[in-house]
This record gives C-alpha cells, structure tokens and sequence, in this order.
C-alpha cells in the first residue's frame, strides 16, 4: 500500500480524548476529499471591511510547526527531522514519553547531541512538552510536579528550546474552583521562576474539563503574576462563543506565547473558526507558532509526512491574509 492509499485509508473513531481538551472525532475521520475541499470552502467566519483591510495589512509572522503528540509519537529523531525538512515545517515541540526519547533523565552528552542535530537539519527545538499539573488536593503531588517541571526547564534550555508546556487537568470535585485556580497559579510561579534561571519560558496550555475555560485560564494567569510564564492556545470547543472565538481572544492573548492547532478542517465544517484565529493572530501582531497537534498517529512516517504537506497546504490558505 503506497503512502496516499494509507493516507486513504486511514479512520479513527476515537476521540481525542484529555490531552485535546474536549472531545471531537479525529482528523482522520475526514475523508480525503472532505479535507482537500476546505482549502477552497475555508471561509466560515465573515470578515468586516474594516478588518479585513487591516489584516492584509499585516505581514504573516507566525509559523507552522509539529508537536510530536501524536503524529510523530513513534518517530526517533531522524525521522522526526527528515520528515519536518521534507514538508518544511517548523518548529518542533517534543512532548514527553515519545519514541524521540528527549527526557530529563537524558545524560548531558546526549542533549548535547539532540541540539546539535536539530540544528544542522535547520530545524528549530520550540521546547518540550510535559504533562506537569498543579490542580491535585494533595499538596505533595503538587510539589513533584513543580520538580518534575523543573527538570523539564533544564532539559529544554539545554537542547536550545524557548519553553516547557505545562497543563491543568481538570478541577476537583469538592474543592472551590477558585481555590483551585489560585492553587495552581501560584505553583507556577516556581517553574516561572526556574525559566527565568535557564533562559526559557513556561507555557500554560488552556486544557481539561473545567480548566479549559478562558475565563479559568485568565484566573490562572493572573494569580501567577509571573513575566516568564504565559499560555498555550489550545484550539479548545471551549473557545467559541456564538461561532466566534474573537472574545476568549481578547480574554487571553496578552498570554498567549504558543498555540496548538488541530483538525484545520474543522473551519469548513462550522465546528472551529480557524482562519479568524488566525486573522485575530496577524492582526494582534503574533510572531510565534501554530503546532500542529493531533490524536492520533499514522501508519507509517510516510504516510505521516503526506498527511502534514495536506495540512501545510490548507493552513496556508487559511492563513491568508483575508
């Protein structure tokens, strides 16, 4: 089976469960026709004159790159570098307990050698990706989180990457949200002020049942108060109100430092407005990255990699100037 017929025939009924935030059916669960079409019927949200002349405007200054979750979940780091130089993406976000194996227990000599190869392929380390969570009663959890994430810190300003992507993961039954919120804010500040040691940052992804609420996110935010930490936009449901995400937008962006994207189709489908995202990300000046992050793997890297210059091609278009 050559690599489009995999591409083809490739279907999920699972869905992606915690690490996406909400639950909605996979990408691959789009037939191949459903996907090539939305490069062309991508304009769900109507853009107001004044907008759209402002944003045209605008230069494009924010790039497509891969987390590894999960599309490159079982790619070494060859794999990972030949594919993103193929389709040209970057950069690389290296989320915890893939086959990459770029872990806090990694030897100095061995993240030497990650950066060096990442660099001669032309290809930037964006940072690591933990599942470090502050939301647990338990205050000794908490505690070896706020180790495990310092550990992280390390790992990634050692391997050159700008930040660790933190996360909550969900609120617990019987304590007061507000407890909660403020419980893990003021964790972060630790980690924040870890990052500010090393030269990196903390990235706070907007996710879990409850936390993945902007209005929770802000909270979070601002109970940390720390310069170093900042918040990964995680193309969440919970992000649209009215068929809009420009008000979770305007709630949160002055923390937004990294942005997960997922089934850019979904545009087309009326179930997320991408390209108001992204025209909201031209026109605030966001000169970061959109990562592309989806829940499950492909059979083979070539399939994989087939799969990415797809979404490489539609996130282009969404990403026009409009």
């Amino acid at each position: 089976m050559d690599a489009k017929q995999s591409f083809l025939t490739v279907r999920s009924q699972a869905e992606l469960g915690n690490e996406a935030g909400y639950g909605v059916p996979s990408m691959y669960a789009v037939s191949r026709r459903d996907f090539i079409a939305s490069a062309g019927a991508a304009a769900w949200t109507a853009v107001p004159a004044a907008h759209a002349s402002e944003s045209k405007d605008k230069p494009l200054k924010f790039r497509l790159g891969i987390v590894t979750y999960n599309i490159a979940a079982t790619w070494d780091v060859p794999t990972i570098l030949k594919v993103c130089k193929n389709v040209g993406l970057s950069p690389v976000e290296l989320r915890t307990t893939h086959k990459h194996g770029v872990e806090p227990s990694m030897s100095k000599a061995a993240r030497t050698e990650v950066k060096k190869r990442f660099a001669d392929a032309g290809i930037e380390i964006w940072g690591c990706g933990s599942v470090c969570e502050f939301h647990s009663p338990d205050r000794t959890v908490v505690e070896k989180n706020i180790e495990t994430c310092k550990g992280f810190v390390q790992l990634t300003a050692d391997i050159g990457g700008r930040g660790v992507k933190v996360r909550p993961n969900g609120l617990p039954k019987g304590v007061p949200v507000e407890k909660t919120l403020e419980q893990i804010g003021k964790a972060l500040i630790p980690c924040g002020k870890a990052a500010a040691d090393a030269g990196v940052e903390i990235w706070v992804e907007v996710h879990g049942p409850g936390t993945s609420e902007p209005r929770h996110s802000k909270t979070i935010m601002e109970q940390c108060g720390h310069e170093k930490v900042g918040l990964t936009w995680n193309s969440n449901a919970t992000d649209i109100k009215e068929g809009s995400v420009a008000e979770a937008f305007r709630l949160l962006r002055p923390w937004v430092r990294s942005c997960h994207i997922n089934e850019i189709y979904k545009d087309s489908k009326k179930t997320y407005p991408y390209r108001e995202l992204f025209r909201l990300f031209r026109e605030s000046d966001y000169d970061r990255v959109t990562l592309v992050e989806v829940g499950k793997g492909m059979p083979t890297p070539e399939t994989g990699e087939e799969l990415l210059r797809y979404y490489k091609a539609l996130w282009t278009e969404l990403a026009k100037s409009v």
